[in-house]
């Protein structure tokens, strides 16, 4: 017991947490609390409605719980999405937002489970630790008593409480896209759905990989749902049912195309189902087996935690519990980030109520079906890009697989469920667009956004101040964000070419960069426009000479541009590195006389020592781009 008295101790240092004497007097009296996980999983499931799910340990589990219509994901991609999870705060703001983040976290945010720790609980995590606090271990460290494969609340001391996760990889990407790979935790499901019956939403071609690729998603959730049926079982075999709350819930959207990575519901809205034993049904906003329509974020999560064991959450937290006391006051609102996903940049920002969702993306240019390494070597994916391509994908169709993309859209959520009709353009929706589109803004502002400043810069700064992204984005003569916003918000409109031009000159960095970009997406065309982007060649970021580069490139192929890219391309710091890669890769045939950088990139690129984390991500992009070159080998 000596560990637990130590926990406590520490716990009285925590903010938010009560005294440890208090901890201890009610330590007997806390529920146990178990997270059952699912990833890249959309809410497929029986007790959802869909007829073609097989369930029954879930679908059980709701008919004794209750059941959230409207919960969501912060980010439709894990890391992210699980950094919310752990520390209640948006990934946006601490600048993690970004896939396998590396920025620094300040010493006095810690995961929620730290607290739980110090009023005297066993906490586990099997087993992923995804959770974008790479460059601060001590997240993992002080939130779990242990976190393995073994991980399981079996190991806690008699009459110990716990709370435990149990993360369930069967749904994941990797086991659904790959159709000729055996995943043993999958094999007693496969060929359990007919893929002839399979329902395909709209916004999917009939095509035999498609078919087939949503049968066996709904294989490994019947895969998943069996091993949930197994620990369900361990529960009431261990006697602890009795005093367990049970969470299921998914990770983010189906690991399917237009699920994960995407802003529409089908990458945000997920499963949550929680069960209470009867003597914690005080806590249960509705009867067992009852639904309910509140709107739920991730962030919330953390914060309801702590409420649901009679803490408040620290100041630092940005949710709202939505269970235990004072939970009443219920959100209007969530919201949802898209950032880099592995060599992928795409920033897109949502806001939904009850009813509508609306999305502002600052990279209108790209398709929601942009080159994707990993994603691409599915073949569902494959049969998709193969049928855009060839002009066979109709309107629908084309929602997620076009071209590109419009600068903002809003959809209703109830006469479209499947987001297919942007209503942005409609004068009978404007007050509705213009409340949304205000309502993201206050949200970006308040939250202080750091989605807007390009990574290198922020790790950079972070070294140069001593910092982390979280503090100094406090500072609005550091990070001047109304005025980045305001520059971001630009791009796509055609009208405001002279204005970027102008702001090509501007002194902050995020300002230029966003100058940058808008004018490579509306063509530059103009000599102002030309001459702004030429200037900006020699710019001090890497970022900003980067994309001016990549927009005179595409414009005429110019080898002074491309030469800076190569130039770019080679500084070694690897998050740079990697934008010029995926500059080049977007390139094309015109990025072909820089063929021999990308060559050298890509060889020392092998060595995961030379770029950290991101080497495999810089093999991603330029793999590709070397296609027709010898001696590449493929990677993913």
């Amino acid at each position: 017991m000596a560990r637990i008295a130590g926990l406590l101790i520490l716990c009285a240092a925590l903010q938010g947490c009560g005294s440890a004497e208090n901890a201890a007097e009610s330590a007997s009296d806390l529920p146990n609390i178990l997270w059952l996980t699912s990833e890249d999983m959309s809410a497929d499931l029986g007790a959802y409605g869909d007829a073609y799910a097989e369930t029954p340990h879930i679908d059980g589990l709701a008919r004794q719980g209750v059941t959230y219509t409207n919960a969501f994901a912060t980010a439709p991609v894990c890391s992210p999405a699980r950094f919310t999870l752990l520390t209640g705060i948006y990934a946006t703001t601490a600048g993690t937002q970004g896939l396998r983040s590396q920025a620094p976290i300040p010493d006095d945010v810690t995961g929620f489970p730290a607290y739980l720790r110090g009023l005297g609980y066993y906490t586990t995590n099997n087993v992923k630790t995804d959770y974008n606090t790479a460059a601060e271990p001590r997240l993992i460290a002080e939130s779990w008593d242990e976190s393995s494969a073994q991980a399981h609340w079996r190991g806690r001391e008699d009459g110990q409480p716990f709370f435990a996760v149990f993360n369930h990889m069967h749904t994941h990407q990797s086991r659904i896209s790959f159709l000729d790979t055996e995943f043993p935790e999958l094999a007693d499901a496969l060929g359990r759905h007919d893929p002839a019956l399979a329902p395909l939403p709209p916004y999917y071609p009939d095509d035999p990989d498609v078919r087939e690729t949503v049968a066996r998603y709904y294989d490994a959730v019947t895969a998943m749902d069996a091993h949930v049926g197994r620990l369900l079982a361990e529960l009431e075999e261990d006697g602890v049912a009795d005093n367990t709350i049970v969470f299921f819930y998914g990770d983010h959207g189906t690991g399917l195309p237009r699920g994960k990575r995407v802003l529409y519901d089908s990458g945000l809205h997920v499963p949550l189902v929680i069960y209470f034993p009867e003597q914690w049904q005080h806590l249960a906003p509705v009867p067992p087996g009852s639904s309910t329509d509140r709107l739920v974020s991730f962030v919330d999560f953390a914060p309801t935690m702590l409420r649901l064991v009679g803490r408040d959450a620290p100041e630092h937290m940005q949710g709202m519990p939505f269970l235990g006391e004072d939970s009443a006051t219920e959100r209007e609102f969530v919201f949802g980030a898209r950032d880099r996903v592995d060599e992928a940049y795409d920033i897109a920002r949502s806001v939904r109520d009850e009813r509508f969702l609306y999305i502002r993306h600052y990279h209108p240019h790209l398709s929601w079906n942009q080159p994707e390494f990993f994603s691409d070597q599915a073949p569902i994916r494959q049969a998709i890009t193969r049928l855009a391509e060839a002009g066979a994908l109709n309107a629908e169709q084309r929602t997620y697989a076009g071209p590109s993309k419009p600068p903002e859209e809003l959809f209703d959520t109830v006469t479209d469920p499947h987001q297919l009709r942007n209503l942005a353009a409609s004068s009978a929706y404007l007050d509705v667009l213009d409340r949304m589109r205000a309502r993201l803004t206050q949200w970006e502002v308040e939250t202080r956004d750091i989605g807007f400043m390009d990574e290198a810069e922020v790790l950079r700064l972070a070294d140069r101040t001593g910092q982390t992204p979280l503090e100094f984005t406090a500072d609005p003569s550091v990070y001047p964000l109304t005025r980045v916003l305001d520059t971001a918000t630009l791009v796509g409109q055609p009208r405001a070419v002279n204005r970027q031009a102008t702001l090509l000159r501007d002194p902050d960095d995020a300002v230029r960069y966003w100058a940058a970009l808008g004018l490579h997406v509306t063509g530059a065309r103009d000599p102002l426009s030309r001459d702004a982007l030429r200037n900006a060649l020699g710019d001090a970021v890497p970022a900003v000479r980067a994309e001016a580069a990549a927009a005179l490139v595409a414009l005429d192929g110019s080898s002074e541009a491309l030469a800076v890219l190569e130039e770019v391309l080679e500084t070694g710091d690897p998050l740079d590195v990697l934008r010029a890669a995926r500059a080049l890769q977007l390139l094309g045939d015109k990025a072909a006389p820089a063929a021999a950088a990308m060559r050298r990139v890509m060889e020392q690129a092998q060595d995961d020592t030379v770029y950290g984390p991101d080497a495999l991500y810089i093999r991603f992009a330029l793999e590709p781009a070397l296609a027709e070159e010898q001696g590449v080998t493929e990677v993913y």
